[in-house]
């Protein structure tokens, strides 16, 4: 094996997962999620010595993702099927198992690039600039959708906590 595949390999094994939650919180459907990740991967692959060089494996990876799942969301045989309600074997750790249907009816509300903006800064842990440049908007639109996507998410949880304990 190459020593071009052997690295791009330990870059799979190791960050897989993460790119799979991602794509999951994003999409929101197990299936979907694989797809994005394959085909985000395929075009890291064909990239793999100029992305390594560069340093931002990282975040060509993640612009990869989000660009897959805005190419998934615009095929017409995608919109012909609602997104699965299965979660995926593994999710955020940092939510209990209880929580996770909650908390994916609460992403599912925010319009498409808030929970971008959400997944990118609060799963990814990347600062505005970074956020911004992935997703080709300004800081200003980062910082903007963000106050209101977590503004919605705390309104959509608190209600369904009030319905939960009623």
């Amino acid at each position: 094996m190459a020593t071009r595949d052997v690295a791009f390999a330990a870059y799979v094994v190791q960050r897989r997962p993460q790119l799979y939650r991602a794509a999951w919180l994003l999409c929101g459907d197990a299936h979907r999620a694989e797809d994005v990740v394959q085909s985000a991967l395929t075009k890291l692959y064909v990239a793999w010595a100029r992305v390594e060089r560069a340093d931002s494996v990282d975040a060509y990876v993640r612009r990869a993702i989000v660009n897959a799942h805005l190419d998934e969301t615009r095929r017409p045989w995608r919109r012909e099927t609602a997104a699965g309600q299965d979660l995926p074997e593994s999710s955020v750790a940092a939510v209990p198992v209880e929580e996770h249907d909650a908390l994916w009816t609460a992403l599912r509300s925010l319009a498409p690039g808030m929970r971008k903006v959400v997944v990118l800064r609060h799963f990814w842990g990347l600062s505005v600039e970074e956020t911004a440049t992935d997703l080709g908007i300004s800081a200003g639109t980062v910082k903007s959708q963000t106050s209101a996507a977590l503004r919605a998410l705390r309104t959509v949880l608190a209600d369904n906590l009030t319905k939960e304990t009623s």
